[in-house]
């Protein structure tokens, strides 16, 4: 027998050698153009990018990152359903296995295409003041390709297990009450994010502290929020939890107060005190940062176990932290200069001893007559 005869006429699983050779050949070939066809539209969504052209861009983007899937089902469902002869027990399985890698290939496509909304979105949000925007974008992109996946999971089971699509909905409406006692916790979580959406505790980029954690907020998903500390750490917290924590968002404060508190030693005199107290107000009279219905305020207010306290209260608007410490280290700089000038001394803890029967407190000894009038008696 020749190679010819046996190529032709030696078969394994029911197929000729020459089928098999095809088989592999159409899916070789499949993969091959559809790599070819992702080149392509690469070149052509560079070429409607160079011309501002950015929908067409982006949609070639997209689907140039499934093509290759979809050119693969479509090789595999061609090979299996064309080439090679299947018998009526595997023709039902070949079949199955070509609509399950179609739907999963097409699935894939438009969970691609769902890029082009999240862009659309976003440079709609970029453009409103209104920061929620750039909350709900991410999750609207989300619903939509968890819907997208669903859609796929069904269409998947409906061609594996061959049954219509209302009996499968049925058997899930019956393990739906299980799979909501096991999922409670995301339920949970997922409700808390529409209540933060809807009541707006924070936006995204606002510092907030939750839990004693400070940061900044980075995302809000449907199961958890993503909060970026201050010393670079990412925190997660479930959205369940967050609805019911006391939460602190100082993004939001209207002004940075400072409250600081001027020792100055009890030696001062009198006048000394009031030029202290005159010198402060003079350095935070219309000072930067200043709102006319928050005056700067300065008072002697306490005798300290060590100090006369002087208490200075101080607004400095917008919130800008950094400018906020700028202005705070320039306030420091002239009250040292000032109170140094005027030969103000400053306080700091210390004790006095005092020694009995110095210049100002004399030792006084009497003598206590006892009851027998010997007048022995005890020093006092």
């Amino acid at each position: 027998m020749s190679g010819w005869d046996v190529f032709v006429r030696v078969s394994f699983a029911g197929n000729e050698a020459w089928r098999w050779v095809a088989f592999f050949g159409a899916v070789l070939g499949a993969l091959v153009l559809g790599r070819l066809a992702r080149y392509g539209l690469g070149r052509l969504a560079a070429v409607a990018r160079s011309r501002d052209r950015e929908f067409a861009a982006l949609f070639l983007e997209s689907l140039a990152k499934s093509v290759v899937l979809l050119a693969a089902a479509a090789g595999v469902g061609v090979a299996l359903l064309l080439v090679l002869n299947l018998n009526e027990k595997f023709r039902p399985v070949a079949e199955s296995v070509c609509r399950v890698f179609l739907t999963a290939a097409f699935g894939y496509a438009v969970y691609r295409l769902v890029d082009l909304v999240d862009h659309y979105l976003g440079r709609f949000a970029e453009g409103t003041q209104n920061k929620v925007d750039d909350m709900l974008v991410p999750l609207v992109g989300r619903s939509i390709r968890i819907t997208i996946l669903a859609l796929v999971i069904l269409q998947v089971a409906t061609a594996v297990s061959g049954r219509q699509l209302t009996t499968i909905l049925a058997g899930l409406g019956v393990g739906g009450l299980a799979l909501a006692l096991a999922a409670q916790d995301s339920v949970k979580n997922f409700f808390g994010s529409l209540v933060i959406l809807a009541d707006k505790p924070f936006q995204i980029g606002e510092r907030v502290v939750i839990g004693g954690h400070d940061g900044v907020v980075e995302q809000v998903g449907f199961r958890s929020t993503r909060l970026r500390r201050l010393d670079g750490h990412l925190v997660t917290v479930p959205n369940g939890e967050l609805v019911n924590a006391t939460l602190e968002n100082i993004g939001r404060r209207p002004f940075i107060k400072r409250v600081a508190n001027i020792t100055i030693t009890y030696d001062t005199p009198p006048e000394k005190v009031a030029e202290a107290v005159a010198i402060l107000k003079e350095i935070l009279a219309d000072h930067e940062g200043m709102d006319p219905d928050y005056p700067p305020r300065v008072y002697f207010s306490d005798f300290n176990d060590w100090s006369l306290n002087i208490i200075v209260f101080y607004w400095y608007h917008p919130p800008e932290y950094w400018q906020y410490c700028e202005f705070t280290e320039r306030v420091n700089m002239e009250i040292l200069k000032r109170f140094n000038d005027a030969g103000i001394d400053f306080a700091f803890p210390s004790q006095t001893v005092f020694l009995a029967n110095d210049d100002q407190r004399q030792l006084a000894v009497r003598m206590l007559r006892d009851e027998s009038g010997d007048g022995a008696g005890s020093r006092g």
